[in-house]
């Protein structure tokens, strides 16, 4: 026992120090012109400010006594914050290219399969080509009114189970009904798979996507000391857990792409996004050389990006309408007239 809390005790001092020189290291980016912001502590630089409330609110009251435009020092990593329309039209219009590039957090690292997604693949001729097959062939005009049956379909059950449990009286979690129904749509027209909460087939689905969830919402030190902090997501048990789940994603993309490409599956009525990309590797019809790791990148942008996005999206603007007596009788009369 006493060599073990030896053993911890040298391992904390090691990383401590580590971090120290890494810290110092990344300092002098201090020298040079940074916007306003608030002091921090040493190692740790503003960490420590953002946990006492959501993070938006504290950035809020941040940026009500430091402008618009704040610098952080997270950890070993320097921040910007931008809390206003004009600043972020400056930035992300005017200097736009200064500002395409977007860190990858070590939590959803594996999960691009080293930036082959779209989401987080640097700005250039490979972003360009995988931006094109979005808009032009996955999500052009054609394609989503080819879905709209899906979304028809999935739309009606939310509706027949908000009736049903208003019947009752019962309570119900909206944001859990939106969330099931976004993944439902999502996944029937990538994978012509349906997923609903509940259902006792679709347990462990659910299971590994709220982990992924979670993880991609977890802290991770080496987000923030890059050259010490895996040590410590060691010990905290980060790394095991994102290895796990990233594996829980793998068999369930090979079961996927499998079934697509067996021979003896049936000829599908509508074509799903993962036989348009299957097609495409086949045909070469793209100047990127498909592999099944691009597929998986780009599904996995459209699972976690497009579930998390909608639910989100529909649970403030529902929010915002129940604040609104006004606006949401407007709304109501205007659903109801249809």
């Amino acid at each position: 026992m006493f060599l073990l809390l030896s053993s911890l005790a040298l391992l904390t001092l090691l990383i401590l120090f580590l971090i120290s020189k890494s810290h110092k290291f990344h300092g002098s980016s201090r020298s040079r012109l940074l916007p306003p912001g608030p002091s921090g502590l040493p190692l740790i630089g503003n960490l420590h400010q953002l946990g006492k409330s959501p993070l938006h609110c504290t950035l809020h009251q941040l940026s009500r006594r430091y402008g618009p435009l704040m610098y952080l020092q997270l950890g070993c990593v320097p921040a910007v914050v931008v809390s206003s329309a004009g600043m972020a039209k400056e930035i992300f219009k005017t200097h736009d290219l200064e500002s395409s590039g977007r860190p990858l957090p070590v939590t959803i690292q594996k999960e691009t399969y080293n930036r082959l997604d779209l989401v987080f693949s640097p700005y250039g001729e490979y972003w360009r080509e995988v931006r094109k097959i979005c808009i032009i062939i996955l999500f052009c005009t054609k394609s989503v009114q080819s879905f709209r049956f899906i979304r028809e379909d999935e739309i009606s059950i939310l509706i027949q189970s908000i009736s049903k449990s208003a019947a009752t009286s019962n309570p119900i979690n909206l944001s859990e009904m939106i969330f099931s129904t976004a993944n439902s749509i999502i996944c029937r027209m990538a994978f012509s798979k349906s997923f609903h909460r509940g259902a006792s087939e679709t347990s462990s689905f659910y299971e590994m996507l709220d982990e992924r969830h979670a993880l991609i919402r977890s802290f991770a030190f080496a987000n923030y000391f890059p050259y010490v902090g895996w040590m410590l997501d060691s010990l905290t048990g980060l790394n095991t857990r994102l290895e796990r789940n990233f594996q829980q994603f793998e068999s369930f993309y090979r079961q996927t792409i499998e079934g697509h490409l067996d021979l003896k599956r049936q000829n599908p009525e509508k074509e799903d996004i993962i036989d348009t990309l299957l097609r495409m590797q086949k045909d070469k019809s793209s100047a990127i050389d498909f592999t099944l790791d691009h597929i998986k990148a780009i599904v996995t942008d459209i699972l976690i990006a497009g579930v998390d996005t909608t639910t989100a999206t529909l649970v403030w603007a529902l929010t915002l309408l129940a604040k609104n007596p006004k606006v949401m009788k407007k709304a109501q009369n205007e659903v109801r007239s249809l």
